[in-house]
């Protein structure tokens, strides 16, 4: 079981110390972390913004050990700076018209071509790649794991505010992102042949330079032998990142097993997906989504039991059991959208919340 290696990027926001509002100082912290971290820390097209990257990880574990350690030394870099570091899919109140862009020709072609819609973009999320044996069977494992999406991103839900106001979703930062071409969940392909040619002809007619311009919700990576989960928003706790990143490990050696066996999950439409994934976005853990084989609306937590009751047998083998049960801890806590409401509920100050979410974010460290 041990090809379903494991890499993940979080992206998170700098902060001022005194006002919590965000900064632009990333560029002083990359210079103090490509020293040691090289390829591991990585500048976004916002200066508020800070990406952090694992190592290839063969196991949950290991991931566990990489994101604390790269937390860490963000939170460090950042102190030496006089700032602070948050995880959320979106920062509460500071506004994306004030926040300067990071000097890069690739940053420059982006907001040449996009504008506003690119400018705006002030979201953070959580990528997770799984490893995969080979492209084909990555497409077909693919086509199926799109209906295991609206699970995750409820699960990670954590971008209740904008701009100073409550959204009334719990993730606010997929609608953001929707106003991007090439997002959201992606069509079912019938071969690698067929998605090479599409993403051939986007490359032919100038509307993508290389197929890392798809930003969709989950994706074949165009450069690693990985599926990409790109759905959750940026999430607070260590402990959320690596129970979520084993769910979708299990998801993906699960899917990998039936296909083994010539068995397999039914794949269902995009636009049904869709229907969950706006629901999820809107309710996370408190949506009810639609079970598509039963054709009936069902609680949140059902449906997560019945995703711990398919994986159930890759769990022990992926060594992951005490990742995944974590689940239930964060079904009883709410998801990080929950918690910055209930912190907004019992303060009526933004800034609470956002002094909230640096806690959050170095919980466990």
């Amino acid at each position: 079981m041990n090809k379903f290696t494991l890499g993940i990027e979080e992206e998170f926001q700098i902060l001022d110390s005194e006002a919590y509002t965000l900064r632009s100082h990333m560029s002083k912290i990359l210079e103090g972390g490509k020293v040691f971290l090289k390829e591991r820390i990585k500048e976004e097209m916002h200066q508020a913004v800070i990406e952090m990257g694992t190592n290839i990880c063969e196991n949950i574990n290991q991931a566990r050990d990489e994101v604390s350690y790269l937390r860490q030394q963000v939170i460090e870099l950042a102190a030496k700076e006089g700032l602070k570091v948050g995880a959320a899919g979106t920062h509460p109140f500071s506004n994306w018209s004030d926040q300067p862009i990071t000097p890069n020709p690739r940053y420059d072609e982006l907001i040449a071509e996009m504008k506003d819609v690119a400018r705006s973009n002030l979201i953070f999320g959580l990528h997770v790649h799984v490893g995969i044996p080979s492209r084909e069977e990555g497409l077909q494992i693919m086509n199926i794991a799109r209906y295991f999406l609206p699970h995750l991103y409820a699960l990670s839900t954590n971008s209740p505010f904008w701009e100073g106001r409550d959204t009334g979703f719990k993730s606010f930062r997929s609608k953001i992102f929707d106003k991007f071409p090439r997002t959201g969940i992606p069509p079912y392909f019938a071969s690698v042949a067929e998605y090479d040619k599409f993403v051939d002809i986007l490359v032919k007619t100038r509307c993508i330079d290389n197929g890392k311009k798809i930003w969709w919700d989950i994706r074949l990576h165009p450069f690693y032998p990985t599926v990409e989960f790109r759905i959750c928003d940026m999430v607070m706790t260590v402990d959320e990142v690596v129970c979520i990143a084993a769910l979708m490990q299990c998801i993906i050696a699960k899917l990998h097993k039936l296909h083994q066996k010539n068995q397999s999950f039914r794949s269902y439409r995009r636009v049904l997906i869709n229907e969950n994934k706006w629901r999820a976005a809107r309710w996370g853990i408190e949506a009810k989504l639609i079970d598509f084989g039963k054709e009936e609306e069902v609680p949140f937590e059902t449906l997560i039991h019945e995703l711990l009751d398919f994986v159930e047998d890759v769990v022990d083998e992926l060594g992951c059991r005490t990742e995944v049960n974590y689940v239930y801890q964060m079904l009883e806590q709410g998801s990080g959208a929950d918690r910055q409401l209930k912190v907004y509920e019992d303060t009526k100050d933004l800034k609470e919340v956002v002094k909230y979410i640096v806690e959050e974010t170095g919980k466990g460290l």
